[in-house]
């Protein structure tokens, strides 16, 4: 099984691992992309503070990111799952998770990144800033960028298993599987379910959905449930305890939808 993540935009701050070493990371195949959108991230942060800031979406008060980011090349690292922090990332709570759960961890989950394409878990990188919504001078769309150094190695990685898409929407534009491998993903949308008047309402909210999700994947990887296609992924969420709605493509070639409806936080 392989779990897709967005990253955080906050990034956990004070590494002390190693170096960076592009060649450290899982995926070699992406080695050469990442070089290349490191470069130019380095240079632009390195040569116009004002200019990184407007192309990488940054408030005056993020000015420091930029300074990060232009020392990227040599900067110290630390496993991936420590510096993605925020709302999905602390109800995941990778470090208090059990020694077979992390090892499942490292196997299932991979985050997807602007500037990485996509790592695992335990891949050492630096904190930076570059989300994956952001147009570099030289390269262009990142969403758009990444697609085919991509669509390279993950069917790869993915092998035959389900694939559990809990990507944003970003995130999502830079790989989409296909053919088979499609109709073997799931996608999860998060409903938070009210009665008002005496009929239920339902919406989409943000703070609910990464919440869940977070903690969706944390059940998974405790109790060990590998569920081999969308369908059998459903009913392993009901056996968790989730009530989930789900919904089979029209068509071949495109993704299972999962409504996982929750009424609180």
């Amino acid at each position: 099984m392989l779990v897709l993540l967005p990253p955080s935009e906050g990034k956990a701050a004070g590494a002390s691992g190693p170096a960076l070493d592009l060649g450290a990371l899982s995926l070699p195949g992406l080695t050469a992309a990442r070089e290349a959108v490191l470069a130019e991230l380095v240079e632009l942060c390195a040569a116009d503070e004002d200019k990184a800031r407007e192309v990488l979406g940054l408030s005056e008060g993020l000015r420091g990111e930029v300074a990060r980011n232009a020392a990227l090349h040599g900067a110290p690292t630390r496993p991936a799952g420590e510096v993605y922090t925020g709302v999905l990332y602390d109800a995941l709570d990778l470090g208090t998770l059990g020694p077979a759960a992390r090892e499942r961890a490292g196997r299932w989950l991979l985050v997807f990144s602007g500037l990485w394409g996509a790592v695992r878990i335990g891949d050492p990188i630096p904190p930076y800033r570059c989300s994956g919504g952001v147009r570099l001078p030289a390269l262009g769309s990142l969403g758009r960028y990444w697609r085919e150094p991509l669509g390279a190695v993950l069917p790869e990685a993915a092998g035959d298993g389900l694939v559990l898409d809990l990507r944003s929407a970003a995130y999502g534009a830079m790989w989409k599987p296909k053919g088979d491998l499609a109709g073997r993903t799931a996608t999860v949308r998060v409903l938070q379910s009210r009665i008002v008047g005496g009929v239920e309402k339902r919406s989409v909210v943000s703070h609910f959905n990464k919440a869940t999700k977070g903690r969706m994947v944390r059940a998974l990887l405790r109790e060990g449930v590998e569920p081999g296609d969308p369908a059998e992924l459903a009913e392993a969420l009901r056996g968790l305890g989730y009530t989930v709605e789900a919904e089979p493509p029209a068509k071949g070639g495109a993704p299972w939808r999962l409504d996982v409806v929750v009424t609180e936080l």
